[in-house]
Protein backbone atom coordinates (compact mmCIF):
# COMPACT_ATOMS: atom_id res chain seq x y z
CA UNK A 1 0.00 0.00 0.00
CA UNK A 2 2.73 2.43 0.69
CA UNK A 3 4.61 2.00 -2.52
CA UNK A 4 1.12 2.92 -4.20
CA UNK A 5 0.50 5.69 -2.13
CA UNK A 6 4.16 6.73 -2.75
CA UNK A 7 4.29 6.55 -6.50
CA UNK A 8 1.27 8.13 -6.59
CA UNK A 9 2.45 11.25 -4.43
CA UNK A 10 5.64 11.80 -6.77
CA UNK A 11 3.44 11.46 -9.64
CA UNK A 12 1.23 14.19 -8.23
CA UNK A 13 4.34 16.35 -7.40
CA UNK A 14 5.69 15.42 -11.07
CA UNK A 15 2.46 16.09 -12.52
CA UNK A 16 1.80 19.69 -11.39
CA UNK A 17 6.19 20.85 -12.05
CA UNK A 18 5.78 19.47 -15.72
CA UNK A 19 2.66 21.84 -15.84
CA UNK A 20 4.17 24.61 -14.39
CA UNK A 21 7.20 24.13 -17.06
CA UNK A 22 5.20 23.67 -19.70
CA UNK A 23 2.73 27.07 -19.15
CA UNK A 24 6.04 29.31 -18.32
CA UNK A 25 7.59 27.89 -21.23
CA UNK A 26 4.53 28.54 -23.58
CA UNK A 27 4.06 32.58 -22.01
CA UNK A 28 7.65 33.31 -21.63
CA UNK A 29 9.32 31.77 -24.58
CA UNK A 30 6.68 31.59 -26.59
CA UNK A 31 6.51 28.01 -28.23
CA UNK A 32 4.08 25.31 -28.41
CA UNK A 33 6.32 22.56 -27.64
CA UNK A 34 8.87 23.08 -24.77
CA UNK A 35 12.21 24.84 -25.99
CA UNK A 36 15.58 22.78 -24.66
CA UNK A 37 16.13 24.57 -21.87
CA UNK A 38 12.81 24.25 -20.29
CA UNK A 39 12.91 20.48 -21.23
CA UNK A 40 16.13 20.26 -19.53
CA UNK A 41 14.84 21.68 -16.54
CA UNK A 42 11.78 18.58 -17.12
CA UNK A 43 14.11 15.84 -17.29
CA UNK A 44 16.10 17.02 -13.89
CA UNK A 45 13.39 17.78 -12.13
CA UNK A 46 11.82 14.20 -13.03
CA UNK A 47 15.45 12.55 -12.04
CA UNK A 48 15.24 14.39 -8.89
CA UNK A 49 11.71 13.10 -8.10
CA UNK A 50 12.88 9.67 -9.32
CA UNK A 51 15.87 9.81 -6.20
CA UNK A 52 14.16 11.39 -3.95
CA UNK A 53 15.43 10.14 -1.11
CA UNK A 54 12.30 10.35 1.10
CA UNK A 55 10.62 8.43 -1.09
CA UNK A 56 8.48 6.94 1.99
CA UNK A 57 8.23 10.11 3.48
CA UNK A 58 7.77 12.76 0.83
CA UNK A 59 7.18 16.29 1.33
CA UNK A 60 7.45 19.18 -0.76
CA UNK A 61 10.66 19.95 -2.21
CA UNK A 62 10.86 23.32 -0.75
CA UNK A 63 10.54 22.64 2.79
CA UNK A 64 12.78 19.36 2.80
CA UNK A 65 15.82 19.99 4.61
CA UNK A 66 18.07 18.31 2.08
CA UNK A 67 17.86 20.35 -1.39
CA UNK A 68 19.42 17.65 -4.01
CA UNK A 69 18.94 20.46 -7.05
CA UNK A 70 21.95 21.76 -8.29
CA UNK A 71 21.94 25.60 -6.96
CA UNK A 72 21.69 26.62 -11.17
CA UNK A 73 18.44 24.70 -11.55
CA UNK A 74 17.24 25.46 -8.10
CA UNK A 75 17.03 28.87 -9.15
CA UNK A 76 15.29 28.12 -12.87
CA UNK A 77 12.77 26.20 -11.03
CA UNK A 78 12.26 28.81 -8.46
CA UNK A 79 11.82 30.96 -11.29
CA UNK A 80 8.96 29.13 -13.30
CA UNK A 81 7.56 28.36 -9.94
CA UNK A 82 7.00 32.52 -9.49
CA UNK A 83 5.85 32.59 -12.64
CA UNK A 84 3.43 29.94 -13.12
CA UNK A 85 2.11 29.64 -9.59
CA UNK A 86 -0.61 32.07 -9.84
CA UNK A 87 -1.05 31.38 -13.76
CA UNK A 88 -2.08 27.95 -12.45
CA UNK A 89 -5.52 29.42 -11.14
CA UNK A 90 -6.27 30.06 -14.72
CA UNK A 91 -5.13 27.37 -16.72
CA UNK A 92 -5.11 24.37 -14.36
CA UNK A 93 -7.41 25.70 -11.02
CA UNK A 94 -8.52 21.93 -9.52
CA UNK A 95 -4.51 20.81 -10.06
CA UNK A 96 -3.22 24.45 -8.64
CA UNK A 97 -6.51 24.20 -6.00
CA UNK A 98 -5.24 20.65 -4.77
CA UNK A 99 -2.01 21.91 -4.57
CA UNK A 100 -2.76 25.05 -2.32
CA UNK A 101 -4.64 22.13 -0.54
CA UNK A 102 -1.79 19.90 0.28
CA UNK A 103 0.80 22.69 1.04
CA UNK A 104 -1.93 24.31 3.73
CA UNK A 105 -2.44 20.37 5.25
CA UNK A 106 1.27 19.91 5.14
CA UNK A 107 2.18 22.67 6.85
CA UNK A 108 -0.40 22.20 9.60
CA UNK A 109 0.54 18.69 10.15
CA UNK A 110 4.35 20.19 10.86
CA UNK A 111 2.71 22.57 12.74
CA UNK A 112 1.26 20.71 14.91
CA UNK A 113 4.38 18.02 15.07
CA UNK A 114 2.12 15.12 13.58
CA UNK A 115 4.46 15.40 10.59
CA UNK A 116 8.27 16.50 10.16
CA UNK A 117 10.40 18.27 8.36
CA UNK A 118 12.19 15.47 6.12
Amino acid sequence: MTNRKEAMEIEKERKVVSLMIDLYCKKKHKTKCLCKECQELKDYCNLRLDKCPFKDNKTFCSSCKIHCYRKDMQEKIKKVMKFSGPRMLIYHPIVALSHVKETLKHRKEVKNGKKQIT
